[in-house]
């Protein structure tokens, strides 16, 4: 790099790193030296004068420490060098820049301008320019700084935060120290029954079933007793509502099926499994709430029919056996039918399947039992009858079909043993297959 403030040097014939060595020019012929004149000695060219600084800002002396430059430059050219530690120096030749490190001499040295020279000055040649480059200082472990205390005054101490108790491993985030919101409680029976309750009761089938229910014994039992009226005697007196109950079964049957059903045919049983991983638990949950629903339900619809018999019909007052079986033994029958429906929908888990299925159990008996003709086949025709739903209904309103069959409390045991039956299949299903 040429200084700008001082004449381009001439190429010597004899420096180092020159090219080809241009020819010097011809003098005139004309123009010989006077004899008198002594040759001058072969030898190096005479060089420049020392150059004058280049600026105030640029007149720093050089940097200490670093080796002297074996080759001598020309002058006039500039030199950006930066010390190193000592080693051998490249030759450096006339034109050329170089950079050097120069390793700190202690702590954070400062830096120093650049500076230029003439010939000779602290051992470098005339018209160099030296940079240098501090090294980076080294990282010192930085101690952690203690925050300065504010000087104490005389005023009361300042409360103290209450002390946080040791937090025990939380199960749901797998992190001792995260603690949920949410209030982790130990769930049990009572948790699964207002989870089935909200879905029983906020679902339209639960609304159509039962209230087609209510319908027919209802409105079935009032609708007959203004036809009888008071002037024929009826005994027993209750008899009425039995058409209306047997009609009504059919609605709780199906809504025990779709209690249960429904949730695998839209997918809901695997959220229901997710919220509640104990299946023994959910079935018994969904058992208690539809066993009684469809209990309290039934029992007031035929306790409504029954007072309306014994307000409006001609006939002996009943006993206390006989208003016990026609209303509450009524209710329990129907909602054991019910109970038995559920089982069934647990065990196909699927909706028309379980209903077909049903309906069979309730009808086909009493049906098949028509076309039964026949001294070899009378014995099965007879018991299909006796343990038929139909007439099982019509024995705890005191009208049987067959006079020799159970009589009183027995059909609704033989119901309640199916129904065990059942229920214990569906838990052994449940338990065991997937969702």
């Amino acid at each position: 790099m040429t200084s700008p403030q001082q004449p381009q040097p001439q190429p010597q014939p004899g420096a180092p790193g020159t090219g080809a060595q241009p020819m010097p020019p011809s003098a005139p012929e004309s123009a010989t030296p006077p004899p008198s004149a002594p040759v001058p000695a072969p030898g190096p060219a005479p060089t420049a004068g020392p150059m004058p600084p280049a600026s105030p800002e640029l007149s720093t002396p050089f940097e200490q420490g670093g080796p002297p430059s074996p080759a001598a430059e020309e002058p006039g050219t500039m030199l950006l060098q930066a010390q190193a530690q000592p080693q051998p120096a490249p030759v450096k030749e006339a034109g050329t820049m170089m950079l050097q490190a120069q390793p700190p001499a202690g702590g954070h040295p400062e830096p120093r301008p650049l500076a230029a020279h003439g010939p000779g000055a602290q051992g470098k040649e005339g018209g160099t320019m030296m940079l240098t480059v501090p090294a980076p200082p080294q990282a010192q472990p930085q101690l952690p700084q203690q925050p300065p205390q504010a000087p104490q005054a005389p005023q009361a101490p300042a409360p103290q935060p209450p002390q946080q108790q040791p937090v025990g491993a939380n199960w749901q985030a797998g992190n001792v120290g995260y603690v949920s919101p949410i209030p982790v409680r130990p769930t049990h029976l009572g948790h699964a029954l207002a989870a089935e309750w909200t879905k029983i009761r906020s679902v339209r089938s639960t609304i159509w079933t039962l209230g087609v229910m209510l319908v027919l014994i209802v409105g079935i039992g009032l609708l007959t007793t203004l036809a009888l009226g008071s002037e024929r005697k009826m005994d027993p007196l209750l008899a009425v509502g039995f058409v209306g109950v047997l009609l009504g079964s059919l609605c709780v049957i199906t809504l025990g099926v779709l209690s249960i059903s429904s949730e695998y045919g839209t997918g809901l049983i695997r959220t229901t499994l997710t919220a509640c991983p104990s299946r023994a638990r959910m079935l018994t949950a969904k058992a208690i709430v539809f066993f009684g629903l469809a209990l309290v339900i039934t029992t007031l619809a035929t306790t409504v029919v029954a007072l309306l018999d014994f307000a409006m019909l001609n006939g002996p007052a009943p006993s206390a056996d006989a208003w016990l079986r026609s209303t509450v033994g009524a209710g329990l029958y129907v909602a054991l039918l019910g109970l038995l429906a559920l089982s069934v929908g647990a065990l196909l888990r699927h909706s028309a399947g379980a209903i077909s299925a049903m309906m069979g159990l309730v009808l086909l008996p009493m049906l098949l039992a028509l076309f039964l003709q026949g001294e070899s086949l009378r014995s099965l025709q007879k018991g299909m009858i006796e343990y038929s739903v139909p007439n099982a209904i019509a024995t705890l309103y005191g009208i049987p079909f067959m006079p020799d069959g159970p009589s009183g409390w027995t059909p609704l045991l033989v119901l309640a043993g199916v129904t065990a039956v059942a229920l214990g299949g569906a838990y052994a299903a449940l338990t065991q297959r997937d969702v």
